[in-house]
């Protein structure tokens, strides 16, 4: 953890004590951060990569199913940055369909790493629909991605309990999650503008379950359905981690929370097709 990652734990830590949290429960909280990056429009930080732009593939690559939503040059991430087991160069793509009428029914973007030295070539894709029935189904926003470094402290209040009221019973680890959050976003911070987390937790309005967790579960079943390839080895939706979380700002989605998640064991084997990409939305 960098010194200024410390700092902002430290900080926390003073916040959440003034506001009668036990000194356990902070500590229990503290140690579950994550090192995260900011690739954001906004800053003077160096160029790691963008959002939209030309699509650039491989000759043999296929059409992408969804539209390219950013384009991230892994050599241009500084060790440690996240705790996720990146590859150390090429390019890692994230494509995405933030469909509202779709959330819970399937994946919503996919994943591709191109290593690094691969020819690659303008790939022009027609995605857009006939006739555009939201206002979001539209370009995806575009723009340099500067990095800027960060931590991460989970967004979630409950686990998974299968029968109870919203499938989720509150944390048995971390009793005063809700309060540790609420201290949590409130501490200072500069924007980033568009552009995406990547590592770190996924937040989602709810704050019930890890987003990574739950979209987990729905990979599973959709490997169930044929619509996901299986693991080379065995997983569980614990195993599931935030790869990006997505600042979109896409006109009538505003709201809405959008992440790609991938297992721990998949990121380790290369295994980016088994990105699996989900969404939630309180209109």
């Amino acid at each position: 953890m960098s010194p200024e990652n410390l700092d902002t734990l430290n900080e926390f830590r003073e916040r959440a004590l003034a506001e009668g949290i036990s000194p356990d429960d902070i500590a229990r909280w503290v140690a579950t951060a994550r090192p995260c990056a900011f690739l954001g429009t906004r800053g003077d930080g160096p160029v790691v990569g963008r959002l939209g732009g030309p699509l650039m593939l491989p000759a043999d690559a296929p059409d992408p199913w969804c539209k390219l939503a950013a384009t991230i040059d892994l050599a241009a991430l500084p060790s440690g940055v996240t705790d996720l087991d990146l590859p150390a160069d090429g390019h890692l793509l994230l494509f995405a369909d933030p469909d509202p009428d779709r959330i819970g029914e399937g994946n919503l973007g996919s994943a591709l790493h191109i290593p690094a030295g691969t020819p690659v070539e303008e790939r022009p894709v027609d995605l857009d629909p006939e006739w555009k029935n939201y206002p979001h189904e539209t370009d995806l926003p575009e723009g340099l991605l500067r990095l800027s470094t960060d931590v991460s402290l989970p967004y979630y209040t409950s686990v998974y309990a299968p029968g109870q009221p919203l499938d989720c019973a509150g944390h048995p680890d971390h009793p005063h999650a809700n309060e540790l959050i609420e201290v949590w976003t409130e501490m200072p911070g500069e924007g980033i503008g568009r552009g995406l987390q990547l590592g770190g937790y996924a937040e989602d309005e709810h704050w019930a379950e890890d987003p990574s967790v739950a979209a987990g579960r729905e990979a599973a079943r959709a490997v169930a359905r044929g619509e996901l390839p299986a693991p080379d080895t065995n997983v569980r939706p614990e195993d599931w981690v935030c790869l990006a979380q997505w600042m979109h700002g896409l006109d009538g989605l505003e709201m809405a929370l959008y992440s790609w998640s991938i297992s721990r064991q998949d990121l380790v084997a290369g295994r980016f097709d088994r990105v699996y990409a989900t969404m939630t939305w309180n209109p």
